[in-house]
């Protein structure tokens, strides 16, 4: 776990210096590009839902109108009061939802910051509760793919189980390292509901049972009379079916745990922004409505999704089967094929949950073929892109919760398909775990501070957009600097008069965790900020920047900060990850890739008495760029091969720029210095003109090549150009 080291803010001080050295410079190559109008539309009180519509080949069907549309809820038809097309993780899909909710996207007056190609949400919730063997390999396999060639550069992913048994690695993410170790945690969880009687009785037949299926339900009947000949017919049913009800009650005890944790996924992801997709991946279980509530729960997690904007689509890891019986299976003798006739509805019986969670949440299944890599990669693009509509609801007193029936049907055009969602609760229901349960008084807990909730809070809150940057160099000492940097907007802190002058305070807050969840250093501050007047400091647009410095292990640790401004109590949050290698195998490694920018003041003839105005430079926390600026980049090498001819190391570097995976800069090879360079750490730095690029995120990646080893290190970071 990380220990703080005392004066490690001279050590930050000292690596930004080179950051000022003079430079080699990078030319590019010029690219146009046109970026989309914002969409702006207001209205009041309304309630909207996402559309897909697709033809008969299964193609989504653009270029629909409104009037192509009839919106029926609860059988009524509504007037569809706001009609938009929308791609998921585009620029605009958030101002289009808040639009056709009736939100203005600046709600308080401050400056509501633009997301730049904000990418697709994507959540993998595992079923491992109900997984076998072969299955738990093939969604491995699945989710590795994803990660390594479906997974766009802005896109964020999460990773999580029924079981929880990920843990703190069950987080929202771009970083696809934290995304590896996820998956990597994704062990067997065997599950099976049995009993040790004979003969073998399977859950489905105890369903089966309890549904007062005939064949079945005589079939054990007979076989009990058979092994206990002096009881009566009814003592050997009643038997039977305490024996189904025993097994029903397990399997009900253990689903209800896989729509707990989809329930809080769906729940929670409440807070993100635009849509987002649920890939909800089981070998199927059976719906028990007599000895369980599951019913109730799939209706308040289809509830849950049309409030959230998601959509779940449902994958059966078994792949192609035509039986769940294998050579595994313990089956009973069966000379009259009573059983045998009763298995055919297994399979379609446990794929129902899994139907009913994808078709009432607007989703499709992915059921009976072994490539679900092309279910997964087909659900990713017929999802990317939506209708929005949105009605005015009934004006009604305050009532219980009711669960509102959605249907959207296409006028003149009946051979298409419709996807939509089932329907919502118009206002949340109780827990389903405190329905009709006697409460006892309330207990005051200890309430933790507003930061402390916020850095443990599953999503970072954006009420302050905060911006986070986490980097790690190795220092003279032979240690390794975990260096934390948040910036503050101005615009969202308020400022009052105090003593003459105008003054607000921020709490800031933050934590280290590693990869366990473990917290290590932390720290809280207040800041007391001064300015001439209540509006200076917005106006000059100066950013409030922290650091905090600490000396950690080698691991792979998340970094989670928060600050509130007292005066209006609004507060945000942000969380980093990082990995930081171990330089003890002596492998090529580098440092994290610190960026900074560099504004080059206009040229003006001067005479020889008077120097040309200096460059303006500064360590980037948030990442942003102008168009018309120079990014300065700088990096350490660290076990670098010796010659032998010189006992010098010979390592090149060479420079990519990412956009959408694809690269739009490219540099030639060039040779890191080692005159007067530590050759254990050889720093390099230079800059990148970032003139002609077209506003947008990209990735800069570095990679150095050690000629003398033969071996290869990269390192990427990313930016925006506003």
């Amino acid at each position: 776990m990380p220990a703080q080291a005392s004066s490690n803010k001279k050590a930050v001080a000292g690596l930004i210096l080179l950051l000022s050295c003079p430079l080699e410079i990078y030319s590019q190559a010029k690219a146009t590009q046109q970026e989309p109008s914002e969409v702006v539309r207001v209205f009041t009180e309304l309630v909207q839902t996402d559309v897909m519509v697709f033809d008969k080949q299964g193609h989504f069907v653009d270029k629909l109108r409104r009037e192509d549309f009839e919106l029926r809820i609860d059988g009524k038809v509504r007037p569809i009061e706001f009609f938009d097309r929308v791609s998921i993780g585009s620029v605009n899909e958030e101002s289009q939802l808040l639009a056709a909710r009736g939100v203005s996207a600046d709600t308080n007056g401050s400056r509501v910051p633009v997301p730049l190609d904000r990418g697709r949400t994507v959540f993998f919730y595992v079923d491992d509760l109900h997984l076998s063997h072969s299955s738990l390999g093939a969604t491995r396999k699945l989710i590795a793919g994803f990660i390594e060639k479906e997974m766009n550069q802005n896109d964020e992913a999460a990773i999580t189980s029924a079981s929880g048994q990920i843990g703190f690695l069950q987080q929202l993410t771009d970083n696809k390292t934290v995304l590896r170790a996820a998956l990597e945690r994704l062990k067997l969880r065997p599950y099976s509901v049995k009993d040790f009687e004979r003969p073998p009785m399977t859950e489905y037949q105890a369903l089966l049972i309890d549904r007062e299926d005939g064949d079945v339900r005589e079939y054990f009947i007979d076989a009990v009379m058979t092994q206990h000949p002096m009881i009566s017919r009814a003592t050997a049913e009643e038997m039977v079916r305490s024996r189904a009800s025993t097994m029903l009650q397990q399997a009900a005890n253990i689903t209800r745990n896989t729509f707990i944790g989809l329930a809080a996924l769906v729940k929670a992801s409440r807070k993100l922004p635009g849509r987002k997709l649920v890939f909800f991946i089981s070998d199927g279980f059976l719906l028990d409505h007599r000895h369980s509530d599951s019913m109730e729960r799939l209706r308040r997690i289809t509830s849950d999704a049309a409030r959230s904007g998601v959509v779940i689509y449902s994958l059966d890891s078994r792949g192609l089967v035509a039986s769940l019986i294998d050579a595994s299976t313990e089956l009973a003798f069966d000379p009259t094929s009573r059983l045998e006739r009763a298995a055919h509805g297994e399979l379609s019986a446990t794929q129902d949950p899994l139907n009913a969670l994808a078709k009432d949440t607007g989703g499709r299944t992915v059921f009976n073929t072994n490539a679900l890599d092309v279910g997964l990669s087909k659900a990713l693009k017929e999802a990317s892109v939506y209708y929005l509509l949105a009605w005015r609801p009934d004006r009604e007193a305050p009532g219980p919760s009711r669960f509102r029936q959605i249907e959207v049907r296409l006028l003149g055009k009946p051979e298409w398909a419709v996807r939509v969602r089932r329907g919502f609760y118009d206002v949340d229901p109780d827990p389903v775990e405190t329905k009709n349960q006697n409460r006892s008084p309330a207990v005051k807990a200890p309430q933790p501070s507003p930061l402390r909730d916020l850095i443990n809070a599953s999503f970072p809150d954006r009420g302050i957009p905060i911006a986070l940057s986490v980097n790690y160099v190795n220092t003279p000492d032979k240690k390794m600097l975990l260096s934390t940097s948040l910036q503050i907007p101005p615009d969202f802190i308020s400022f009052s008069p105090e003593d003459g002058k105008h003054k607000a305070f921020v709490q800031i807050g933050g934590s280290v965790f590693n990869d366990r969840g473990q917290s290590g250093a932390r720290f809280d501050d207040r800041l007391t900020l001064t300015a001439p007047s209540a509006s200076s400091m917005k106006e000059s647009n100066e950013n409030i920047n922290y650091v905090f410095p600490v000396n950690v292990d080698p691991g792979l640790y998340q970094v989670r900060v928060a600050v509130r401004d007292e005066k209006s109590g609004r507060a945000g949050s942000a969380h980093g990850w990082i990995e930081v290698p171990d330089l003890s195998d002596r492998k090529l490694t580098l440092s994290s890739l610190i960026i900074g920018w560099q504004k080059q003041t206009p040229m003006t003839q001067v005479s020889g008495k008077h120097p040309p105005a200096p460059v303006q430079e500064a360590l980037s926390i948030d990442h942003h760029f102008k168009r018309d600026s120079m990014l300065r980049f700088l990096f350490v090498v660290y076990n670098a091969a010796r010659s032998p001819s010189d006992s010098l190391p010979d390592v090149a570097s060479q420079l990519q720029v990412l956009r959408d995976n694809q690269p739009v800069i490219t540099t030639v090879l060039r040779k890191i210095p080692t005159e007067g360079a530590d050759p254990d750490r050889l720093p390099y730095a230079a800059d990148l003109p970032l003139a002609g690029l077209p506003a947008g995120q990209y990735v800069l990646q570095v990679t150095a090549i050690d000629r003398v080893a033969k071996t290869s290190a990269s390192q990427q970071t990313r930016f925006a150009i506003d």
